[in-house]
């Protein structure tokens, strides 16, 4: 029997395996509001044979975008196009959707990648940045505004609204964003957090606004569904967030009402010596994370894309959930294909089950 393939719960959500969709930024909302590629692409995700798909990186507030193209959840034309997509999604799958809550900080205003991915210029719409401190993610980006107690009080009253939308909307789960250099994270590493004030300095100073947002969105979403968190388990430079320091995190988050901690890391340094092409490069992280806090679930994350690599890490307890990215985009049924290399029941959607194993002789054939 395969352990990735079996049931596993998050709180009080049931999933059919341990394969989780992670959140993919698609840079191609309107205004923040989903169109119909996000509908196409969720859809997709929806039906790919894994357990739960998480939405990308959604803004809180405006100025939370990543990109003038990010998705939002700041006002209720969004929560809109989200409930359409979702009602639309409901009639051929019931894949749990979660979606990740999350602000861009001192990374925000900027171009989609294919745009050139560098700070927005004045006559192209650029906007304010805010971030504990005033130090920009690279010379040549925006320069901050070293948040004040007023700036914090709005961006936790705009991840708990946000939350508020997300439950309207009909989402199954939300995520909340602390990972990758973004405004949360940012506030947890010593390299971009140089307040000298409450909320800078030590471990547990670093980590109270994001703990007083993590509180206020598990206030606003309802227990009756999930609540989990990605968060970074290094800068992978010197200096930067302990590993320590990240499971104390974790450890904060799973006491106050998280049900499943979600590790990843990188993306607060420039250049970074991130290894990257090391195949569950931060499967360490999630490993770190699960012994310091054993009864918390916990998910891994980071170039997974073997079936038997995933089954592993699962069946050793390194995590209990495995969540791919770029493996889903490359291969949409990539949970199908991994299920029955594990042995494990396909699972296809009845519309496409004359193309699967021992019903299409080109099965495994296409290149």
């Amino acid at each position: 029997m395969s352990l990735l393939f079996s049931p596993r719960n998050i709180g009080p959500l049931t999933l059919r395996n341990r394969v989780i969709i992670a959140p993919m930024c698609q840079y191609s909302a309107i205004d923040g509001v989903p169109q119909p590629w996000h509908a196409q692409h969720l859809g997709k995700m929806a039906i790919s044979g894994a357990a739960a798909v998480i939405v990308e990186a959604t803004g809180v507030e405006a100025a939370g975008r990543i990109t003038p193209d990010d998705v939002g959840l700041w006002n209720d034309a969004q929560a809109d196009a989200f409930a359409d997509i979702l009602k639309g999604i409901r009639t051929y799958s019931d894949t749990p959707i979660g979606v990740q809550l999350a602000h861009a900080g001192r990374k925000a205003s900027t171009s989609a990648p294919w745009k050139g991915g560098g700070a927005l210029a004045a006559e192209d719409g650029a906007w304010e940045t805010y971030a504990p401190s005033a130090l920009p993610f690279r010379d040549d980006w925006h320069t901050p505004i070293a948040m004040t107690e007023a700036d914090m009080d709005r961006i936790v009253a705009a991840f708990a609204d946000a939350a508020r939308r997300a439950d309207q909307a009909g989402f199954d789960f939300v995520e909340l964003h602390a990972a990758h250099g973004y405004l949360l994270c940012e506030f947890l590493s010593p390299l971009s957090n140089q307040r000298t004030d409450a909320y800078g300095g030590s471990a547990e100073n670093r980590a109270r606004f994001p703990l007083r947002v993590a509180q206020a969105v598990r206030g606003a979403w309802p227990r009756t569904k999930a609540l989990g968190a990605r968060f970074n388990g290094s800068d992978w430079v010197e200096g930067g967030v302990a590993l320590d320091e990240v499971t104390a995190f974790g450890q904060a988050l799973h006491a106050i009402g998280y049900d499943y901690l979600h590790l990843t890391s990188g993306g607060n340094v420039p250049r970074a010596p991130i290894p990257g092409d090391q195949p569950g490069y931060q499967v360490a992280f999630a490993e770190a994370m699960k012994a310091a806090a054993p009864q918390a679930t916990v998910m891994a994350v980071g170039l997974i894309f073997d079936p038997q690599q995933a089954e592993a890490i699962v069946a050793s307890g390194q995590a209990d959930l495995v969540a791919i990215a770029r493996a889903a985009l490359d291969d949409p049924n990539w949970p199908h294909h991994a299920a029955v290399a594990l042995g494990a029941s396909e699972d296809l959607p009845l519309q496409y089950q004359r193309a699967g194993k021992g019903a299409w002789p080109g099965y495994g054939r296409s290149v």
